[in-house]
């Protein structure tokens, strides 16, 4: 697949460092469906992980980082990072601190800011020569779909984006009520805007369609897909594709049922393509890998108090 894209000798060069931003939303909060692991079904595996680090490891890379801001403290070894970790002599970053260094950085997202003009991150996002968006493909509430682009969600710490001290997940991103359905896709594209892309990884072999967790309408799928590709939008649109879905539609159109599309917006920035006609996909033929997946037409967890991810 990588080398359908012309191989990775323009996202790497040798001596490079080399972040990989992986899915492990919610962490221990929610448990797996029957029979299947929690990586089987809406985090990003860790076999992907593996095989991705070899082959940037091979281009030249010099040191790579696993990074997160996990939900708790056993997500890396219990979802099989720290074994891969070892495996790729990987350091595994939990991006709710800033270890390894003494304090976080202030990294501005450019001008035309739509929520936030900077973001409080570990210093490794400013500092790696590239940045690898590991993420899994699924059905998103509040944005219709999740993929590389939604991954960078997970890029500020925790405790610095609550409404409430007893949040345990990152509510100021999505606001109050309604309120999310605009700002949770707007801050999405400020968060790439600060932290841009380099290479985008859709882990589709096993996830789940009607959600991003286990509960409400969350079901697992084995669409036995992996997408890839250089423009993190073009990616995106790809995938939302392979999902059975229209990458250009807007709210209240599905999958963008209960929010606004950022990939229209993506688009309209300049910073990539949602346009399947302006998209050269290699490999397999959408229509060849398409797997019609239920939306998320409610996020239930509300209704009973819970937040959303």
């Amino acid at each position: 697949m990588l080398d359908s894209l012309g191989g990775l000798g323009d996202v790497v060069h040798a001596g490079d460092r080399v972040a990989l931003k992986v899915n492990l939303t919610g962490g221990h909060y929610f448990d797996p469906p029957a029979g299947l692991s929690a990586t089987e079904s809406y985090l990003t595996h860790p076999e992907i992980v593996r095989a991705l680090g070899e082959l940037l490891r091979d281009a030249g890379a010099r040191e790579l980082f696993i990074v997160e801001a996990v939900y708790d403290k056993e997500s890396f070894p219990a979802f099989g990072y720290e074994e891969v970790a070892r495996a790729l002599n990987a350091t595994l970053v939990d991006l709710n601190e800033p270890q390894p260094y003494s304090d976080f950085a202030s990294t501005p997202v450019g001008e035309d800011w739509f929520i936030y003009d900077r973001f409080t991150f570990n210093p490794i996002l400013e500092e790696v020569d590239a940045f690898v968006s590991v993420a899994k493909m699924k059905s998103h509430c509040r944005c219709g779909v999740t993929h590389s682009m939604k991954n960078l969600v997970g890029l500020v710490p925790v405790k610095s984006y609550r409404l409430n001290e007893q949040d345990w997940w990152r509510s100021a991103l999505h606001g109050y009520g309604n309120e999310t359905r605009t700002r949770l896709p707007r801050v999405i594209l400020d968060l790439n805007r600060a932290r841009p892309i380099h290479l985008a990884l859709v882990d589709g072999i096993k996830t789940a369609e009607g959600g991003e967790v286990p509960r409400g309408s969350f079901s697992p799928v084995a669409p036995g897909v992996l997408l890839a590709g250089k423009d993190p939008v073009a990616t995106d649109a790809v995938a939302t594709a392979a999902m059975g879905f229209d990458p250009t539609v807007d709210c209240p159109d599905v999958p963008f049922v209960n929010g606004d599309n950022y990939l229209n917006m993506a688009y309209e920035l300049g910073l990539g393509t949602n346009r399947l006609e302006e998209i050269e996909v290699v490999g397999a033929a959408i229509d060849g890998v398409r797997t019609e997946f239920a939306p998320c037409w409610s996020e239930m967890g509300a209704l009973i108090g819970e937040p959303f991810i």
